[in-house]
């Protein structure tokens, strides 16, 4: 393997690196306090879109971990940034919560159901019948299909819930259209971070719990990765993928002190 650049900015999940079911996983506080001290460039982010940066950012100090909302970057952000991109000033119907109708707001877009550009489905703890069938009518008349992320299930303390990757797959089949997926593992969402904190990939490192998501999407943008055991992706099934993250650590406590 060739030697990469030394790491100068950091992307990290939040579920499963930094919390888990609303509790800080040991280690991560002092990797939130280390990397603000040290002043480099990082970004906590996570494909839920429900949460604004600013809900997130409470959320977590509540947690007493200090991320600062700028230092946040969910696949809401990374929907709208992709879309202000293709299409600025444009309108879209819109299945989610706060995170990603803010989101859209931000960039100037109308919200409608009106003859959309697109339809964007995000994640809701709502999902109904009559948004899925607009949903459907909208893009069988022309929109265009987005979705802020592929997952399939979400936590939750009573135990694993529908996503964003399910619901689409309702629509899909309904529709015969495939959606574009803005959030991990697309490497769309870790390059227009990267680009907000003014970051480079090749001196870049990714820490996550997922191999399916985390650690695909920081390979295909170019970065290092680390894969931590406190989360979804257990130490037997590494090897059943066919890339390999650059390093497998017990939790966010070992990666400190490469900070």
């Amino acid at each position: 393997m060739t030697d990469r650049k030394p790491i100068e900015s950091w992307l990290t999940d939040m579920d499963g690196v930094l919390i888990h079911e609303g509790v800080p996983i040991p280690g991560a506080d002092a990797f939130v306090k280390k990397l603000r001290e040290s002043g480099r460039p990082f970004l906590v982010l996570t494909n839920n879109s429900i949460y604004t940066p600013r809900d997130l950012h409470a959320r977590l100090r509540r947690m007493g971990l200090e991320v600062p909302i700028e230092n946040i970057w969910t696949s809401a952000l990374a929907t709208a940034k992709f879309l202000d991109d293709q299409r600025p000033g444009g309108s879209a119907y819109v299945i989610g919560e706060a995170g990603l109708t803010t989101a859209l707001h931000d960039i100037g877009y109308i919200l409608t159901d009106h003859d959309p550009d697109y339809v964007v489905l995000g994640e809701t703890r709502t999902y109904s019948f009559e948004a899925m069938t607009k949903a459907v009518r909208l893009i069988n008349a022309g929109a265009r299909f987005i979705c802020t992320n592929p997952d399939e299930t979400g936590p939750s303390t009573e135990g694993p819930l529908p996503a964003t990757g399910a619901v689409a797959a309702l629509i899909t089949k309904a529709t015969g259209k495939q959606p574009y997926f803005a959030g991990k593992p697309n490497p769309l969402m870790m390059r227009t971070g990267l680009n907000t904190i003014g970051a480079h990939s090749e001196s870049s490192a990714m820490i996550g719990d997922r191999m399916d998501t985390d650690v695909l999407a920081g390979i295909e943008a170019g970065m290092k990765t680390y894969l931590v055991l406190t989360g979804l992706t257990r130490p037997e099934q590494v090897e059943n993928f066919p890339y390999r993250p650059s390093e497998v650590v017990d939790s966010i406590a070992d990666i400190v002190d490469l900070v």
